[in-house]
């Protein structure tokens, strides 16, 4: 049951941000990173895929496993949980959606200004001089600008979080009067810092999981579910 006080809450916040996390996307069938270590992947490290060091060691392999992944990501939808975060945006005066993901699940529900704190797993940029590029269906692609191979846009292991991404989220969470945090065991930081840059600055702060996680004894609200299930439930309850 979504508690009325958290809908009143909502319905007052001049500013939302929704942080989102790996089980947001489980809900539309996409592995997580261990998960996905299945079949011919199950002999890998996943350090020898998501590593700059294992990157310069066999590009390669590192190409097959990332086209891949994009496989089974391009063959999921959105589900009913990314749709109502997009809709949820078009009746607050301003949301700020922030995702752990990299599957891009969010924009096609029609999220827009998408803050992606780990990169998008369909964008490609230079592994040397870091410009963006189109890795077509080349094996080994290459930048047009300097010759460097060019990688997959997602941050790996040991790679710091976008600054920018970085910058934008804090400021929102600093700024928001109500933090949602959907998906998410909200424990690895810098993306845990969010939600205690909300609290701090004042906000009502709430996390919508299937189980509770460390965070629900400190948030104002915490409602178990899948977010597919309960945030349709949060947007009636929100338009009534």
């Amino acid at each position: 049951m979504i508690p009325a006080a958290l809908i009143e809450a909502l319905a007052e916040a001049r500013h939302v941000c929704v942080l989102t996390g790996a089980g947001v996307s489980a809900e539309s069938g996409v592995p997580t990173f261990r998960d996905a270590q299945d079949g011919l992947w199950a002999d890998y490290n996943p350090l020898e895929l998501a590593t700059r060091e294992g990157f310069s060691r066999d590009p390669a392999l590192v190409w097959r496993w990332y086209r891949w992944r994009r496989e089974l990501v391009a063959g999921v939808v959105p589900n009913a949980g990314h749709t109502a975060l997009a809709e949820l945006a078009g009746m607050l005066p301003r949301l700020t959606l922030v995702t752990q993901n990299v599957d891009g699940l969010h924009q096609r529900a029609g999220s827009a200004d998408v803050i992606e704190f780990h990169g998008n797993l369909f964008v490609d940029r230079c592994f040397d001089c870091g410009r963006p590029g189109d890795a077509a269906d080349e094996e080994l692609p290459r930048c047009e600008a300097c010759g460097g191979l060019l990688r997959p846009g997602v941050v790996w292991f040991g790679e710091a979080i976008p600054s920018d991404a970085i910058d934008r989220a804090f400021a929102a969470a600093a700024d928001c009067e109500m933090f949602l945090s959907i998906g998410t065991s909200a424990l690895v930081y810098p993306a845990a810092g969010l939600i205690d840059i909300a609290r701090e600055n004042g906000a009502v702060c709430a996390e919508i999981n299937p189980d509770p996680t460390e965070q629900a004894a400190s948030v104002h609200f915490a409602v178990a579910g899948e977010s597919g299930r309960v945030l349709p439930e949060l947007l009636g309850l929100l338009a009534s």
